[in-house]
């Protein structure tokens, strides 16, 4: 099933956990939208700099350590995915409240490892 995907704290340098999401994501023909701090393009997907209205995400990745997500508590609500996914290096507790009060399901869980079990 093809889950929509915002990778968020993408980037195109080939040797990060993002930018490999983003490449994994593609292969299993997820639909995938990135935001970062430098523009670019990875695997046939943008990387937006500036906050967008995406539309219909059912999952959000995390490649934020916690003290960076907090400018985009408000933003990652507002777009109202079915999940967030916090990869190692990310856990949030304070986060993880805020998502539960918006009933937002939230995942520990590293992106790779979910597509490569096929439990994504």
């Amino acid at each position: 099933m093809n889950k929509k995907t915002l990778v968020l704290g993408a980037s195109t340098k080939p040797e990060r956990y993002s930018n490999m999401a983003i490449r994994k994501l593609r292969n299993y023909k997820h639909d995938t939208v990135a935001f970062g701090m430098r523009e670019g393009e990875e695997h046939c997907v943008v990387i937006d700099t500036e906050l967008q209205d995406y539309k219909y995400i059912d999952t959000i990745t995390l490649y934020l350590n916690p003290k960076r997500q907090e400018q985009y508590y408000n933003y990652i609500v507002s777009l109202n995915p079915k999940r967030v996914i916090f990869n190692p290096g990310t856990e949030n507790p304070e986060f993880y409240n805020l998502l539960k009060e918006n009933n937002i399901e939230f995942e520990v869980a590293c992106t790779l490892v979910l597509l490569s079990t096929n439990q994504y």
